[in-house]
C-alpha cells in the first residue's frame, strides 16, 4: 500500500491520554507493523490496511482542537515514514512536542534514509520491538525493560544513545 505525502492510515486517533508520554497528548495510531511482537497489545494495527486514510489536515484539525502535545504510535508509524514526514514537520512548526514509538532501535532508524529524516522533528524516539518476557510493571511510558526512551536533542548533543529523563 502506497501513501501519498498528504494522507496516511490511521486506526485511531486518543485525545487527552496521559499513557504515552507527558503531560495529555493526542496519541495517532498508524497502521502497519511487521514487527508484530508476540503479547503486543495493538495487534489489531499490524494490518497496513487496518484503519483508514486520513489526511494531514482532518489529523490537524483534531490535534489543534485538543491542543496538546502529540505521540505517534500504531502499528508501528516508521512504516510510513515518508507520508509522515510532512505531519511531522507542520506538527514541530506548530511547537508541539512530538513522541513516536517504534519496534526498530534508534540505530536501525539513523541506518534507514526515510525513517532518519523523521528524527529532525522527534522529540522522543520510543525503540526497540516489544518483548514480553522482558515486560516490567511501572516502567515509565514503555512496555519492557528493553525499550528505551530516546531523547534525540541530547543524543544529537551528547553523540551517544542518551535517554530522556522526567523533570519532576
Amino acid at each position: 500500500m502506497s501513501y501519498t505525502n498528504n494522507t496516511l492510515r490511521v486506526v485511531d486517533i486518543i485525545e487527552g491520554t496521559s499513557v504515552d508520554g507527558p503531560g495529555l497528548r493526542t496519541s495517532i495510531y498508524f497502521a502497519g507493523c511487521h514487527h508484530q511482537c508476540p503479547g503486543c497489545h495493538n495487534p489489531d494495527t499490524w494490518p497496513v490496511d487496518a484503519g483508514h486514510d486520513m489526511t494531514i489536515d482532518e489529523i490537524l484539525e483534531i490535534v489543534d482542537y485538543n491542543n496538546f502535545d502529540v505521540t505517534f504510535s500504531g502499528g508501528d508509524p516508521l512504516y510510513q515514514a515518508t507520508a509522515l514526514l510532512p505531519l511531522a514537520q507542520r506538527l514541530k512548526a506548530d511547537g508541539r512536542n512530538i513522541w513516536c514509538y517504534t519496534g526498530f532501535t534508534y540505530d536501525q532508524v539513523l541506518a534507514h534514509p526515510e525513517m532518519s529524516l523523521l528524527l529532525e522533528y522527534i522529540d522522543v524516539l520510543v525503540d526497540g520491538p516489544y518483548i514480553a518476557d522482558r515486560k516490567q510493571p511501572g516502567l515509565l511510558f514503555r512496555g519492557s525493560d528493553n525499550q528505551r526512551l530516546v531523547d534525540i536533542a541530547a543524543t544529537k548533543t551528547n553523540g551517544t544513545v542518551t535517554e530522556w529523563k522526567r523533570n519532576d
